[in-house]
C-alpha cells in the first residue's frame, strides 16, 4: 500500500479548515477590517459577554499574546473594554463596549449567511458533517 496524502482525512481537514477559514476572514475583513483573532475575540465576548484574556485564549485556540494584541487592537478600536479582574489582578477582562455589540450584530448575520452557503455546498450532507465535527470538537 503506497500512503497518498491527498486520501489522508486528518489532511483534507487541515485544507478544508484553511479554505474555509481564509473565505470567511476575507468577508470580515471586507466588512469591518479584522483579523481572524479580532473576530474570534469579538465572537467570544458576543457569545459569553464579559470574560478575561485567558478564557478566551482557552476558547477560541490561539496562544495569549495573540488574543491579548487583538484586544489591544480591538480596544484601540473602541470595540472592548479592559478592566482588571475583581478578584485576581493578574487576569484582565475584556467586555463588548456598545460599539462592539453593534459590529458583532452585523458580524453575527454575515457569520450565519456564510454558514448557510457551506451548508448548502454540503447539500444532503450537511447535517451529519456537523454532527461528526462536533463530536471531535467535542473530544479535546
Amino acid at each position: 500500500m503506497t500512503f497518498r496524502l491527498d486520501d489522508f482525512l486528518p489532511y483534507q481537514l487541515s485544507v478544508a479548515a484553511s479554505e474555509i477559514s481564509r473565505r470567511f476572514a476575507a468577508r470580515y475583513a471586507s466588512e469591518a477590517g479584522l483579523s481572524i483573532p479580532e473576530w474570534r475575540v469579538l465572537a467570544h465576548l458576543g457569545h459569553s459577554g464579559a470574560v478575561s484574556v485567558r478564557d478566551i485564549t482557552g476558547r477560541v485556540n490561539l496562544e495569549k499574546s495573540v488574543v491579548s494584541r487583538a484586544a489591544s487592537r480591538l480596544q484601540e478600536a473602541g470595540y472592548v473594554t479592559k478592566v482588571g479582574h475583581g478578584v485576581d489582578r493578574r487576569l484582565i477582562v475584556l467586555e463588548l463596549t456598545g460599539e462592539g455589540e453593534v459590529l458583532m450584530a452585523r458580524l453575527a448575520r454575515l457569520a450565519e449567511a456564510f454558514q448557510e452557503e457551506l451548508k448548502a455546498e454540503l447539500g444532503d450532507d450537511a447535517d451529519a458533517f456537523a454532527r461528526a465535527m462536533r463530536r471531535i470538537v467535542d473530544r479535546s
